[in-house]
């Protein structure tokens, strides 16, 4: 077995979980995440669930928990390579959390991303019993990544998780500044942006419409298929340094919208420089396409 190393990095939640104190080990890394507890599919975020966008109203009785998870890497990580990742899920006493809902078809969805968001995962850890979840990711290039992981204990809300990894070596530099363009080509697909306000409000309610045309003939595709039980999967990161749960937004789709197009209700909580991560599936294949938003 290979050897690692272990470090402790505390990160922020919504809850703001107390601190874990850190461990020096010889064998392995560990990351703790703090976790945040929010409503379930609500339209409108109170102060407590800032960063996070939900379409339905939730179950606001549900007893809440807080809980944590740490995030178990090799020593040595390489750019490009799989890296297998270990993660457990705690409440603060820790105790292993046994229990969780599916929802999206899924028991956990983990949202990679690098710092300067300039590249995005959306990948689907094993539940393998006893809070533990596994699963192999590549990292594409050097630098710091951060691990959103979306879950739900039996019986309880959604949770977000933050966990850091970073890969050693020199980060490349862009090759050209990212630009608000609003139409992208993904494939034989172009998809077009359309915020009915083009004035994005923080705070303020905000529905976003993704046209999909089919790029040869610029008509609406009519042959969408769901995508996680959904119509789209929609994932949204504010621009900031170091990232935080509270930057962090996962919107669902519209389950009415008309053919070629998919809609997302969602509130960007403070001002700044949004990216938005847009996944339909056509086709039997899986397509992304990204955006940069501002909101004032």
């Amino acid at each position: 077995m290979k050897r690692f190393w272990t470090g402790i990095i505390v990160l922020t939640s919504l809850l703001i979980v107390p601190a874990c104190s850190s461990v020096t080990k010889s064998d392995k890394t560990q990351v703790s995440g703090g976790e945040s507890q929010h409503t379930d599919h609500q339209h409108s975020m109170s102060s407590e669930h800032q960063g996070h966008s939900m379409e339905h109203s939730g179950d606001e009785a549900k007893t809440k928990i807080t809980t944590q998870a740490k995030l178990t890497a090799p020593k040595n990580l390489i750019p490009n390579q799989p890296v297998n990742l270990v993660i457990n899920v705690q409440d603060t006493a820790g105790k292993s959390i046994d229990k969780f809902d599916t929802f999206q078809e899924k028991l956990m969805h983990l949202i990679i991303v690098r710092e300067d968001l300039a590249s995005y995962d959306h990948i689907h850890p094993s539940y393998k019993g006893n809070g533990r979840f596994e699963v192999s990711a590549t990292f594409s290039t050097p630098g710091n990544y951060s691990l959103f992981s979306d879950y739900k204990p039996s019986g309880q809300n959604e949770a977000i998780s933050l966990m850091q990894v970073k890969i050693p070596g020199s980060i490349p530099l862009p090759k050209s500044l990212e630009k608000f363009e609003k139409i992208k080509v993904i494939s034989n697909t172009k998809v077009n942006l359309d915020a009915a306000n083009q004035n994005i409000q923080a705070g303020k309610e905000i529905t976003l419409n993704f046209d999909i045309k089919d790029a040869a003939n610029n008509q609406p595709v009519k042959d969408l298929e769901p995508y996680l039980g959904e119509r789209g999967h929609l994932v949204i990161v504010k621009s900031s340094s170091p990232l935080t749960v509270n930057d962090y937004i996962h919107a669902h789709a519209h389950k009415n919208s008309p053919d070629g197009q998919i809609k997302f209700v969602t509130n960007f909580p403070q001002p700044g420089t949004y990216k938005l991560w847009m996944q339909f599936q056509r086709r039997g294949k899986v397509g992304t396409a990204d955006f940069w938003v501002n909101v004032v």
